[in-house]
């Protein structure tokens, strides 16, 4: 009856005919389709062409080899010269899915007059078709500077498109021409035209605006001078949800520059002085984070997280303790004026990771807190009961401390290192206290030199990506790769359909 349908006179029935057919994924049915499908590629109506074109790819993951055997896919690339653009559209939807199947390139990008025809089918067909399209010729490799700027030129006027997977097609693809292009000139009005399109996307619905601020994360760190000038775009407004403040806090990080430094920080003071504490505790952080990227604006981060420590908030106060741990580590030896109020809130301090940051501070600056013993000599009371991080930090702290004022500190030391060796069944912090113990015993002064040597100068790393990452990660811009911040080989787990008749045969 499909058979018969697919040659009906009406083109609707016969789209119809060969689509139900393609969507009975049984082996048996395949053979039968094989000959509508192929009168159908040369259908004179637009609308059963397209349709066929979409089928081929279907049959194909039913039975690869029959459709490779039958010349499909050969059939598939000459639609690419088809006068309707919605054909030419599909037709590239279908070679690209089987083209991540099989594993290589079906398109023939390099082939001088394939693009031509992209880019003249990009203008007329719908938005999904020109999604399709422009993922295609995000795979091009430009022959020189002046192909890049002709295309990022035919391009552009996607940018301004009303739906956000085009826009961010388009990101993709100019992306991935202007590394190609040599003017400076032509660089910075491209990077220009991107600004106000992605500025745009944060006025959607907050799912768009959570997928869009994860590619912008990753634009951010490949081309930080698009949206430099931006940061106030993404102050967070007080109904966005709190998934889409955190991606926004985590992007003002990233803009943040001398100039606009104390902008930034006195956004994230009001945002730490709010209910939410997820995101109270991210904008205590990423004060730190600022004050750990600019040296200029450390103090007026110091002064913010002062104001912060006032409020004695339990969680806000954990934060700046770790906070300030990372900003000591950065600059040593100044900014000490927080110490007295961070030694102040000690009894706030329940978190392990807050406890062991507190406990780096009192035994990094020993020398310059009252009654140093006192404060360590409360913590070491509940050794056992701390987790491993807090033990190890107190170790050492409690080493510092004996090596900066070892008359007063004998009996402390001595009574960690029996904590550490002969009363605990973790073996880093046994390691670690046989060492110290060694080490005091033969030479107390080599003791100094390791545990109170310089330390390196810290940068904050923790959201930046990896190099070779980022630029597959960019190459995958609207997919979810861009959202996941992982490439597509980390999570999609797709058989490749070529391999499967090879493995059921050795079978």
């Amino acid at each position: 009856t499909f058979r018969k349908d697919a040659s009906d006179s009406n083109p609707l029935i016969r789209a119809l005919a060969v689509r139900t057919m393609g969507c009975i994924r049984l082996d048996q049915v395949v053979e039968y389709l094989l000959e509508p499908l192929r009168k159908c590629c040369q259908d004179p109506d637009p609308y059963v062409r397209k349709t066929a074109a979409i089928c081929i790819p279907k049959v194909y993951d039913i039975n690869p080899e029959l459709v490779d055997d039958q010349g499909f896919i050969d059939i598939l690339k000459d639609m690419l010269s088809d006068p309707n653009p919605m054909v030419v559209a599909n037709a590239v939807a279908g070679l690209s899915e089987i083209a991540d199947t099989l594993g290589k390139d079906l398109l023939d990008l390099e082939n001088k007059a394939t693009i031509p025809k992209l880019l003249a089918a990009l203008n007329e067909c719908n938005e999904w078709g020109q999604v399709f399209i422009l993922d295609a010729l995000a795979g091009y490799v430009p022959s020189s500077s002046g192909d890049a700027e002709s295309i990022t030129e035919r391009i552009t006027a996607r940018l301004s498109h009303a739906n956000p997977a085009v826009v961010l097609a388009a990101v993709k693809v100019i992306l991935k021409c202007m590394e190609y292009v040599d003017a400076p000139e032509a660089l910075r009005v491209l990077a220009k035209k991107m600004n106000p399109p992605l500025v745009t996307l944060l006025s959607s619905e907050p799912e768009v605006q959570y997928v869009s601020l994860r590619n912008i994360r990753l634009i951010v760190q490949k081309r930080p001078g698009i949206l430099a000038g931006d940061v106030k775009m993404f102050f967070c407004k007080y109904n966005d949800p709190v998934y889409v403040k955190l991606e926004k806090v985590d992007i003002m990080v990233m803009l943040v520059t001398e100039k606009n430094f104390e902008q930034v920080l006195l956004e994230l003071k009001e945002y730490a002085s709010g209910v939410d504490v997820d995101f109270v505790r991210k904008a205590v952080r990423s004060i730190g984070r600022v004050a750990v990227k600019l040296e200029r604006a450390c103090q007026r981060a110091i002064e913010v997280l002062l104001e912060l420590l006032e409020t004695k908030v339990n969680y806000v106060v954990q934060e700046a303790a770790i906070v300030v741990k990372d900003i000591f580590r950065k600059y040593p030896m100044r900014y000490e004026a927080v110490l007295t109020a961070l030694c102040d809130s000690l009894e706030e301090l329940d978190e392990p990771e807050a406890k062991a940051s507190m406990i780096w501070i009192l035994g990094e600056y020993a020398e310059r807190i009252d009654q140093v013993d006192e404060l360590l000599d409360h913590f070491l009371d509940n050794f056992h009961d701390e987790p491993a991080v807090v033990q190890m930090q107190l170790l050492t702290g409690i080493v510092k401390l004996f090596l900066k004022k070892p008359q007063a500190t004998q009996d402390m030391v001595s009574k960690v290192l029996k904590y550490a060796t002969e009363e605990t069944n973790n073996h880093d912090l046994r390691d670690r206290g046989y060492i110290y113990w060694r080490l005091l015993s033969s030479n107390p002064e080599a003791t100094k030199n390791v545990v109170l040597g310089d330390k390196p100068s810290i940068r904050d790393d923790s959201q930046t990506i990896e190099r070779g990452t980022l630029d597959k990660l960019v190459a995958e811009l609207a997919m979810m790769s861009s959202v996941y911040h992982k490439t597509s080989d980390e999570f999609v787990t797709r058989l490749s359909a070529a391999a499967s008749p090879a493995v059921g045969s050795s079978a």
